[in-house]
Order: C-alpha cells, then sequence, then structure tokens
C-alpha cells in the first residue's frame, strides 16, 4: 500500500506506528487535540491498514537484522575458535555480542552531570 493521499493521515499513521497514543498522533498530525476524532481516524479502514503496513514492515526489518547479526557473530566466534592459534579474545567479544543484542546483557548507563548539579547534591 502506498503512503496515504491525505498528508494528515499518513503521518497519523506514522505516528502511531512509532508507538505514539492515538491522542498523541493526532495532535502531530497537524489537527486540534480530540480524543474522539483521533479515535474515529485510528478506525478509518484505510488507516489502520497503513498503520499494520508499517508496522509490519520494521517488525521485519528488525528482526532480520538481528538475525543477520546474531549469526555473523556465532560465525566469527567459530572462526575464531578453530583459528590456528584460537582467539579467545575474539570469541569471547563475539558471544558478548550476541548476549547483547539478544538483551542478555545490558551495558551501564552513561551519567553525565556538570559541576554545578554535582556541588548542588554534595552539600
Amino acid at each position: 500500500m502506498p503512503q496515504l493521499a491525505n498528508a494528515k493521515h499518513e503521518r497519523f499513521a506514522q505516528e502511531i506506528a512509532k508507538g505514539k497514543t492515538q491522542s498523541e498522533a493526532y495532535v502531530l498530525a497537524g489537527y486540534k487535540p480530540s480524543v474522539a476524532n483521533a479515535s474515529t481516524l485510528r478506525t478509518n479502514q484505510k488507516v489502520g491498514a497503513r498503520i499494520a503496513e508499517i508496522q509490519g514492515r520494521a517488525a521485519v526489518r528488525a528482526e532480520m537484522t538481528v538475525a543477520d547479526i546474531i549469526k555473523e557473530l556465532e560465525e566469527a566466534r567459530q572462526a575464531a575458535l578453530q583459528a590456528d592459534t584460537p582467539q579467545s579474545g575474539a570469541a569471547v567479544t563475539a558471544s558478548m555480542g550476541k548476549a547483547k543484542l539478544l538483551g542478555l546483557v545490558v551495558d551501564k548507563s552513561e551519567q553525565t552531570h556538570t559541576v554545578h548539579e554535582w556541588l548542588s547534591t554534595a552539600n
């Protein structure tokens, strides 16, 4: 299905597909806030089909990307272990990459504070 002819409807569909609420998407599409009208637009057959299409494409793209990267990392891990001189560090790095992609390992989040913020909390 091509983009919707109505630009506001297309923007609404894209925002819904990104995870916005109906009301948020309605306003972002350029309409005045209206829960009832947002709900009505969401039930529009063409808009609903467009949302499903956008979400479906994103899901396929994400799934293929993760699966492909995991496959490549596994191939690299196997190659590192089967080398004439096994490269255990490379194998561990590949295993950690797979674990991160699968959500099994989460990097520490970086916390940044200004000196002023630090001094304010230190007192």
